[in-house]
């Protein structure tokens, strides 16, 4: 048994999701269990570089997490022969380039989605990457969240029956950044930045909605921009320009109806920040983040309509809660060292840039869709 190095360069680790998912609850959790096991019994040890603008927050970020190598020069990095794989997780507008630049100069990459802010964009990099037989992924962390793999293990064993509908819940209060701190960056309410909830979030839809469900065939969208007016990191007020709230329905091979609402400005009044109510002919199904709450059709209680009396059933008491009959390891992680292996041992893996294409694809019939306020078919991608 040997271990063999990965000279990994992660670019955009400064921000929120590159740091505490990639970095840190990824590639630093990767090397501290002692890189990805092979099936051939080697092991991978990711050895990053880290890449950022400002010299002083990588080299913070370095120091704090023992990385010996971090960099403000991107292209110095892509030349090093020595470093094969490239990952980005900085804003999407700059996300196309970034990759075009890896790909040529024979990187394998892997990276956030959206892949681009457009699906031309999104086409051409994946066109790039099959060309130059490099390998490339694209996150797609909600089909490994401890929930929907439940959802996934439902499904499988026949719990459902026939799936008729999905119902979706997202959302949470970001504050407008005057009287309290934004838990989001400004950026993502700035449409000539790349910003929209519709962009960052039906990207997610599609490969729940494909995987778990049935192929995405259409959708109809409607958006809106409810705060006029935020305050951005430096506290200066701007002009909200990008949609932070949108409502959407799918239609899916083999006839199932998803409607999933999106907000960034809706108080949780439900059990977490996403919820999935799935029904079916035999069982339903509800699901968060990590947990999971099933009703059978032989537990299905016999509501009667009647508003002139108060209801004193609970209807939450007549659903069963699904076991943790196993453990869940941190699902960005887990898609780390699932695309490691394709990398190193050409093991199956099926979330390329082409997945990704196709959340962009999504994203663009649902603005199209409320810009024009119809349906739009979803064309197979052609590459």
């Amino acid at each position: 048994m040997t271990t063999q190095r990965l000279g990994l360069i992660m670019n955009g680790v400064t921000g929120r999701m590159g740091l505490n998912q990639h970095l840190i609850r990824s590639i630093v959790a990767i090397r501290d269990q002692g890189g990805v096991r092979l099936k051939n019994g080697d092991r991978v040890m990711p050895d990053p570089i880290l890449v950022g603008r400002s010299a002083e927050k990588v080299e913070a970020l370095a120091k704090r997490y023992n990385i010996t190598r971090w960099t403000t020069d991107l292209d110095a990095a892509l030349a090093d022969k020595n470093d094969t794989m490239f990952f980005d997780a900085a804003t999407t507008q700059a996300r196309p380039g970034l990759l075009t630049q890896a790909i040529n100069a024979g990187k394998h990459v892997y990276c956030e989605k959206p892949i681009a802010t457009n699906f031309e964009e999104a086409v051409e990099v994946v066109k790039l990457a099959n060309a130059k037989g490099v390998k490339h992924g694209t996150v797609q962390d909600k089909l490994f969240l401890p929930g929907l793999k439940k959802i996934a293990f439902l499904r499988d064993s026949g719990f459902f029956g026939r799936i008729l509908s999905v119902r979706g819940e997202f959302g949470y209060w970001v504050f407008e950044g005057g009287w309290q701190e934004a838990q989001r960056p400004s950026w993502n309410y700035r449409d000539e930045d790349g910003g929209g909830i519709i962009l960052d979030m039906v990207c997610h839809w599609r490969y729940v909605l494909d995987n778990l469900f049935g192929n995405v065939q259409s959708v109809v969208c409607i958006g809106n921009t409810d705060i006029p007016e935020r305050f951005d990191e430096q506290g200066k007020k701007y002009k909200a320009t990008a949609d932070d709230s949108a409502y959407a329905t799918f239609q899916l091979e083999g006839g199932v109806i998803a409607h999933i609402n999106m907000s960034w400005v809706t108080r949780v009044y439900r059990d977490d920040l996403v919820t999935f109510q799935v029904d079916g002919t035999l069982g339903s199904a509800v699901a968060g983040l990590t947990d999971c709450m099933i009703q059978a059709r032989q537990a299905t209680p016999r509501p009667v309509w009647n508003p002139d009396e108060k209801r004193l059933h609970d209807f939450y008491g007549d659903w069963q809660k699904l076991p943790d009959n196993v453990s869940y390891d941190n699902g960005f992680k887990e898609q780390w060292e699932m695309f490691i292996r394709h990398v190193y041992e050409d093991a199956p893996y099926k979330f390329t840039l082409l997945e990704g294409a196709k959340g962009v694809q999504l994203a663009e019939c649902a603005l199209k869709s409320w810009k024009e306020r119809r349906w739009i078919d979803v064309a197979p991608i052609k590459v």
